[in-house]
């Protein structure tokens, strides 16, 4: 890739600068325990706890993509995902709630400028940052004297418990009132208001996910917190200068392309909850009696082991879509640098498109695994009810319909307009 890195900025030391990919994922294993005894209280609250909130800052969670030069450890998106499912299958919603609040450290180390990522990460490079798609009523435009004024409330703003920062992509104005483009534009903590709109009933599932509303009046923010990026998808074709985070950190993991990495967000933890969910089948099936034969348990029972072995096999097909989805992604960026082309349009929606499959295998293992099971987990409290009720609000949400995504990628296979973002 082209050798344009200008580190201006001193380094932000790591916390721990000999931490590995490996080391970080056996945290995320032995933290699983703790999770899932905090997930009732996760769900009341919101999202998870302070106290897991330390433990998730100690093990090096919120630094996995953050760039070396602002304290982070730069771990491939591999890593960082493998993490989340961890988690996930601790609690789903907590996991959900993680993996939203940290992985907008690798967007803003990729389209941000210096001074903004500067800015954004701090002195000490702690950085969680919930980020949101365009509020209709929401407004920036230039303050007199410089800088921005922002205002604008965002639903669904997942990852929003412990959060640093948030970014909402925006309506923009002129000085003249006129319109423009839609910007990103990240605020600090003090200048937003996370609304109580999330958790205990007030949803079906992944309620702690921490995905309240964030409402932000009139924040004065800095120009570098404001960003136009034509490169937030793809590069143009030919493309060789990239982004601010590959001449900055000269890493093509910070081409930071969002299609399919955005997708893994919502994916890995619904690959958690099947592994959850197929744990707790066992468990049952090791102490509970069949319908049909009450001296027979139904770890005897053929009919229960294949449900079981169905449902493993399906939650460890959708993990290996997914890392080798991320695999191919890197790979993609690896491409560019040494010359090649970057991601294509095509690519992108084919890894999105690719990891819906995934989270749709997961989704269908805990349906199985909660239809198999009895009427029992319908009670309240149940932990594969939890599963399943998290699963379907990840069935639910508009980037998971498998239908749609194919029509795309099939209408650009075929030489047509895929109808999605302008392409």
């Amino acid at each position: 890739m082209p050798d344009t890195a200008t580190k201006h900025t001193p380094p932000i030391p790591q916390p721990e600068p000999g931490l590995t990919s490996e080391e970080v994922i056996a945290r995320a294993i032995a933290l699983r325990p703790k999770v899932l005894a905090q997930a009732d209280e996760a769900e009341a609250l919101g999202g998870y706890t302070d106290e897991l909130h330390r433990e998730f800052i100690k093990a090096g969670f919120y630094r996995m993509t953050t760039p070396k030069m602002f304290g982070g450890y730069e771990f491939p998106l591999e890593t960082y995902f493998k993490v989340i499912v961890e988690i996930s299958h601790g609690d789903p919603g907590t996991g959900w709630n993680l993996a939203l609040g940290a992985s907008h450290g690798w967007m803003v180390a990729s389209h941000w400028s210096e001074e903004g990522q500067r800015l954004l990460f701090g002195k000490d490079g702690h950085f969680v940052c919930p980020a949101r798609a365009l509020d209709p009523n929401s407004r920036v435009e230039p303050a007199p004297g410089g800088g921005y004024r922002l205002s604008g409330q965002w639903n669904y703003c997942s990852g929003s418990t412990h959060s640093t920062h948030f970014i909402g992509l925006a309506r923009s104005f002129d000085a003249k009132g006129n319109e423009g483009p839609p910007v990103w534009a990240a605020v600090d903590r003090a200048q937003y208001k996370i609304l109580d709109d999330w958790g205990g009933d007030k949803v079906m599932g992944m309620r702690s996910s921490g995905s309240n509303s964030i409402r932000v009046e009139n924040a004065l923010i800095p120009d570098s917190f404001v960003v136009r990026s034509p490169t937030m998808f793809f590069l143009p074709e030919g493309d060789r200068n990239g982004t601010p985070g590959t001449r900055l950190h000269g890493n093509p993991m910070y081409l930071g392309q969002l299609m399919g990495p955005f997708h893994c967000s919502l994916t890995a933890p619904v690959i958690g909850a099947a592994l959850a969910a197929a744990d707790e089948f066992e468990k049952y099936a090791l102490r509970m009696k069949t319908y049909e034969d009450p001296t027979l348990l139904r770890a005897d029972s053929d009919r229960y082991q294949r449900k079981l072995g169905e449902a493993m096999a399906m939650a460890d097909a959708a993990e290996m879509i997914l890392l080798g989805m991320l695999r191919r992604h890197r790979e993609r960026g690896e491409r560019w640098a040494n010359g090649g082309a970057a991601l294509s349009p095509q690519e992108g929606i084919g890894e999105w498109a690719l990891i819906q499959r995934a989270g749709k295998l997961a989704a269908e293992a805990v349906d199985l695994m909660f239809r198999s099971g009895g009427s029992f987990l319908t009670k309240k409290g149940n932990r594969l009810q939890r599963c399943f009720n998290d699963a379907q609000m990840y069935r639910g949400h508009m980037s998971s319909q498998y239908e749609e995504f194919a029509g795309y990628l099939g209408r650009m296979q075929l030489g047509r307009k895929a109808g999605l973002m302008g392409l």
